[in-house]
């Protein structure tokens, strides 16, 4: 069986977790979920990073020891994964033993290599993001952060240091080789061009000044030298590699996509990649980063108070349900290299067009029409795939294109696009009621007996058609179809896959004279006037 292992970046513990968080999490779920319809044995990664300088600085600020605020801030992500339904298979957290030893070898490793020496470094030290930044990129940043514009400080240090210019080249010829190596296109063009600079060898430790309580050993001791805590980037891209490094899960390696948003892209397309090939190590198919949510057409910041942190996501998950939240963030998120706006008025919007108006109205509304016309049992359609004077409704094959779409869109990590394979297949269906009229046709039965065939045949190919497309759009909204399924009879049995559930007369299609029942509305309309939730 092909493996598929997605990976979202291990968040920082200096805060809680918020909407871009969420974000990255649930898109790396809604691959994980497609690629397990597609009958591929999948590992989803997420977890925590927290061995940052900035998780003992807030700590203190709290009045809790640095383990403390590790620990309630893990257990806030924990939590907002399980709000949004993540199919996680694992969630590491870098302060475990299992990661800290695995990192340690890794670094012997390096060192036996020849890869790891002690020098000095001086550099311009972004303190908000824990890296240094060339002369280049710092006098163009006006020696001011790129990314929150905090003053910028010049630091020497003593330090080991990785040797990532001795694997320039390698680097360079592989993106070269390989263009879905990083994606968007965009963000590989971003990476070629600072290559062009050259690379320079990184500090990977950092000294270590106090006794065994000073907050300076918050980290990963160096291998034999107890003066130096490995650096936190170093430490964390490891993860990666750490959980997968067993002898059940080593099939998994190397990842089919690295998840992350763009601002650590060079940490995963550039050091990453280099310390694989030191290592040995395949190297990941695809880097993928993605660009950043604002809200109502504004960048983010607590000072504006417009943040949506896990209070405004529950509160939204309250009133319209985390599916339809999960929905928003896979089909209008900022997937590809332009931010993504979340704005109220397009909550709404997409919320009824594709789930309140979309797929819960067609399925009640067929649902409805089973239970009155046939008693709440599937109809038999007698063969009939295709009404004759309706040639442009050919099922069986609007169907398969429907699922054919949605596989390449997925692979080819357009989450909106695939899950909207399934939203056209539910229009296709409201054009088709719309055109064949089965509520007009039912009250001519009476009358004209032979009409009940043919009435059959309609609904039958409109219940079909939206069960394959729940299957399309349950990565995305799972408890909506999951629900849909049980009141249908058509759950689809464990270990089947996207090709052969939606087959037309296949063996998991939809069975005459099996229970359907209209259930309950999977999403009920929502009011545009009324002001958001939170």
């Amino acid at each position: 069986m092909t493996t598929f292992y997605v990976t979202t970046p291990i968040y920082y513990v200096n805060d809680r977790p918020h909407i871009g968080h969420c974000f990255s999490t649930v898109a790396a779920d809604v691959m994980a979920r497609f690629q397990r319809l597609f009958g591929r044995e999948v590992f989803l990664l997420t977890g925590t990073d927290e061995h940052a300088d900035k998780v003992v600085t807030t700590a203190r600020e709290k009045g809790l020891t640095t383990l403390q605020w590790a620990d309630q801030n893990a257990a806030a992500f924990a939590e907002a994964f399980r709000l949004f339904n993540i199919s996680n298979d694992d969630f590491i957290r870098t302060t475990q033993d299992r990661h800290k030893s695995k990192v340690l070898e890794y670094i012997r490793k390096l060192q036996a290599h020849g890869d790891v020496y002690l020098g000095e470094y001086t550099g311009w030290w972004d303190a908000s993001q824990e890296e240094y930044l060339t002369e280049t990129t710092a006098k163009e940043a006006g020696y001011n952060s790129p990314v929150t514009g905090k003053p910028l400080v010049k630091r020497t240090e003593k330090n080991y240091f990785f040797r990532l210019s001795a694997y320039q080249d390698r680097l360079a010829k592989h993106i070269a080789e390989n263009e879905d190596f990083i994606l968007p296109e965009a963000r590989r063009n971003e990476v070629l061009g600072r290559l062009r600079d050259g690379l320079q060898d990184i500090p990977m430790s950092r000294g270590v000044t106090g006794d065994a309580d000073d907050p300076s050993r918050w980290g990963i001791l160096m291998p034999d030298d107890p003066t130096h805590r490995i650096y936190v980037w170093i430490d964390a891209l490891f993860n990666y590699l750490t959980v997968v490094d067993t002898p059940e899960r080593r099939k998994f390696w190397p990842p089919r996509v690295h998840l992350l948003a763009k601002d650590i892209l060079w940490f995963h397309a550039v050091i990453w990649p280099c310390l694989l090939m030191a290592l040995g190590e395949a190297l990941p198919k695809t880097v993928y980063a993605h660009a950043y949510f604002v809200r109502d057409g504004r960048k983010m910041s607590k000072s504006l108070g417009n943040f949506i942190d896990l209070d405004v996501i529950k509160a939204y998950c309250d009133k319209y349900s985390r599916d339809a939240l999960r929905w928003y963030l896979a089909t209008q998120g900022p997937l590809h290299t332009a931010d993504a706006d979340f704005a109220h008025p397009k909550f709404v919007e997409t919320y009824n067009a594709e789930l309140a108006n979309g797929i819960g109205n067609a399925t009640s509304r067929v649902g409805n029409m089973i239970e009155k016309y046939f008693g709440g049992k599937v109809p038999d359609p007698k063969g009939v795939k295709q009404i004759d004077d309706l040639r442009e409704f050919g099922w069986p094959e609007i169907n398969a294109t429907a699922v054919r779409g949605a596989i390449a869109k997925a692979d080819a990590f357009d989450l909106a696009g695939a899950l909207h394979e399934g939203v056209m297949l539910v229009r296709k269906v409201d054009a088709y009621i719309n055109v064949t009229e089965p509520f007009k046709l039912a009250k001519r039965v009476e009358a004209e007996p032979a009409l009940k065939d043919r009435l059959a045949a309609i609904l039958y190919h409109c219940a079909e058609a939206l069960r394959v497309a729940s299957i399309i759009m349950s990565p995305a909204i799972p408890e909506a179809c999951a629900r849909l399924w049980k009141s249908w009879s058509c759950t689809p049995p464990e270990g089947a896959h996207l090709g052969s559930l939606a087959a037309y007369d296949g063996p998991h299609s939809l069975k005459p004279g099996q229970a359907l029942v209209k259930g309950e509305p999977l999403f009920m309309r929502a009011d545009p006037a009324e002001p958001a939730p939170g």
